[in-house]
This record gives C-alpha cells, structure tokens and sequence, in this order.
C-alpha cells in the first residue's frame, strides 16, 4: 500500500531554514509527481510546491517563491524541501502528497512552527 512519511519538522527562529522528507512506499516513485501542501490552524490546506515525476518541472506557491525549493531523489524514494527565510506565517502542519490512480494519498504529516 501506498505510504508517506514526513519528518524535518520543528521550532526554528524567523529567518531560519528547514529541511523536510518524505519516505514514500508501496508505488513506484520515479513514475509520479509530487507534491508539498500545508495547512494552518483555522485555514484551509494549501499546495505548496509540486514537481514532475523527474524533477525536471517545478512549480511554486507565490508565497514560498524564492525561498523554497523542492527536489527529490528518485534511487531513495524521497521528496524534499529546503525551506529558508522562514517567516511566522509558513507555520503549519506541511505534508507530502501523491496521487496514484484516482486516489490521493497523504503522509501523516511534520508541524513546523515558525516563532522567536
């Protein structure tokens, strides 16, 4: 079965940087896209970034543009996301997803929290 794993998550100052992963399973991973989303106490989830199946294509939310890159390795089966300059407001719960077939499948998700 399909599965993802986030980690990377935690408390890091303004300005700060995050590396989050994501471990996915049970698909082949090199044959699909990817994606980041978050979502924030009271607020709706939201796509962060996305990538193409080879990492070739990238696309960003205006808000995380410059200051997020996301990447993957297709030999680890592993989703990335380097955030730097972060701010109070990128403060979420931030997970990895994929769709295979006509589901959408989600990690369990990594909380980054953003404060002084």
């Amino acid at each position: 079965q399909v599965q993802l794993v986030e980690s990377g998550g935690g408390l890091v100052q303004p300005g700060g940087s995050l590396r989050l992963s994501c471990a996915a399973s049970g698909f082949t991973f090199r044959l699909y896209g990817m994606s980041w989303y978050r979502q924030a106490p009271g607020k709706e989830r939201e796509l962060v970034a996305r990538t193409t199946y080879t990492g070739g294509s990238t696309n960003y939310a205006d808000s995380v543009k410059g200051r997020f890159t996301i990447s993957r390795d297709n030999a680890k089966n592993t989703l990335y996301l380097q955030m730097n300059s972060l701010k109070p407001e990128d403060t979420a719960v931030y997970y990895c997803n994929v769709r295979v077939g006509n589901t959408n499948y989600w990690g369990q998700g990594t909380q980054v929290t953003v404060s002084s």
